[in-house]
């Protein structure tokens, strides 16, 4: 019996040592890729003047900081090669616009060059409709308190949404992109996607107009990252290939995406 014990005790004394140990993950590790983050959006009753293009890149997973990128030339021709120039903030990587002019359905074109390499994408500015009213509701104890977002959707035309419910009191938003195949010219809404929703949280909802090449894009991040990607213009959460491409080095692409928006955004306090 006494042998059974000491047995025992030296076997599980043996088990704690060998969880001590230092195990050492080999991660691959990869050239870093330029990050492109180019969301042009243009605020329904605002002049749309102001725009920013933020450049970084990849950086290894147990880095704390996402290296930016300075110095870049970075601007947006229209379709009559109209130039708008954006301009770094000194050594931040964010690159400033102050006069550029949105046209619903205009396309434009984005040249981004740096380290020897240029990067292009070309993109038409969709319009969306404003939200008409906001309302709530309680589905009980599966899915809480839900709020929605509606608009009047426009006839005889193919429209492509993308959705963000950005929360006060959580680190998360809420962002999907959908389509009008099945309720086109008539009423619809975005819908907010927390069971956990209470009573003097506000919320910032935001309805973007998008293409239908933005809309597949971000239907494959929503399959990667589910619905809670933490918003729609940050760095993708795999390697997924945006609309940018590296005219320099065709196969050295970078992630991203150049998009072009008219938005409308509406405040909700939960009741």
């Amino acid at each position: 019996m006494k042998k059974e014990i000491l047995f025992l005790v030296f076997f599980i004394s043996t088990l704690f040592t060998g969880c001590e140990e230092v195990v050492e993950v080999d991660l691959d590790t990869t050239a870093p890729k330029l990050v492109i983050e180019a969301a042009i959006n243009w605020q329904k009753g605002t002049s749309g003047a102001q725009q920013t293009i933020k450049l970084t890149t990849t950086t290894g997973y147990f880095e704390d900081e996402i290296p930016m990128v300075s110095g870049a030339t970075v601007y947006v021709k229209n379709s009559t090669n109209q130039q708008f120039n954006f301009t770094e903030v000194p050594n931040s990587g964010r690159y400033v616009c102050t006069n550029f002019k949105p046209v619903i359905n205009e396309t434009y074109t984005l040249t981004v060059m740096t380290n020897g390499s240029t990067y292009t994408a070309s993109e038409t500015l969709k319009s969306v409709t404003p939200i008409t009213r906001i309302e709530q509701y309680n589905a009980g104890n599966i899915a809480g308190i839900v709020v929605r977002a509606f608009y009047n959707d426009p006839p005889d035309v193919e429209n492509y949404y993308l959705y963000q419910y950005v929360y006060s009191n959580k680190k998360t938003s809420t962002c999907y992109a959908n389509e009008d195949e099945l309720y086109q010219g008539n009423e619809f809404f975005s819908i907010s996607d927390q069971e956990d929703l209470k009573a003097g949280e506000e919320i910032e909802i935001t309805h973007f107009g998008i293409s239908k090449q933005y809309y597949n894009y971000m239907n494959i991040l929503g399959s990667i990252a589910g619905s809670n990607i933490g918003g729609p213009f940050q760095t993708p959460p795999a390697t997924v290939r945006g609309n940018i491409i590296n005219t320099t080095d065709k196969s050295n692409y970078p992630l991203g995406y150049f998009s072009m928006s008219e938005t409308v955004t509406k405040k909700y306090t939960v009741k």
